[in-house]
């Protein structure tokens, strides 16, 4: 035979053991409330989305700087074994591959110095730009931008090794 037990709260209501909720614990959600909230997500979509399409350009010239400021440290290390920077002719190939042209690395480093053993392209497919000596210090490094064109405004801007801070 089942026994049901009656059990008194705190507040002097009985509860059932067996059946532990309370009518207030049934309540779910109305459809006003619900319609309160797409609303409110519809809104916050509408604000922030176009914010978020707007960000692939800039995002692009971040990594055009990063990846200039890695072909630094890269050149740096070359330097700091060779004596010397690679000269515009061996370009930034010498980092990945020993230079047979040109003047010869004294102790070039097995492997290269660049992680993937290769020279990344910018952002936009195109090949970074390298001169040494430079125009402007002892090498340049310059992404052409969105064009890959020297020049240019907004996204086609270049970005130069010596405007990096």
């Amino acid at each position: 035979m089942n026994s049901i037990k009656n059990v008194t709260l705190m507040d002097g209501e009985r509860m059932n053991s067996k059946f532990s909720l309370r009518k207030t614990d049934c309540r779910g959600f109305t459809l006003i409330e619900l319609m309160v909230v797409i609303v409110i997500l519809g809104i916050l979509a509408g604000l922030i989305i176009p914010r978020i399409m707007g960000r692939p350009e800039e995002a692009k010239r971040l990594k055009a700087n990063m990846q200039i400021e890695s072909l630094e440290t890269a050149l740096k290390l070359y330097k700091l074994d060779s004596g010397m920077y690679p000269d515009t002719e061996q370009g930034l190939q010498a980092l990945v591959e020993q230079p047979e042209t040109g003047m010869l690395p004294k102790n070039w480093r097995k492997g290269g110095y660049l992680e993937k053993g290769r020279v990344p392209r910018d952002p936009w497919g195109n090949e970074f730009v390298y001169l040494s000596p430079g125009v402007h210090d002892e090498y340049d490094i310059i992404s052409y931008g969105a064009d890959g064109v020297s020049g240019g405004e907004e996204k086609n801007k270049d970005i130069n090794s010596w405007e990096i801070e």
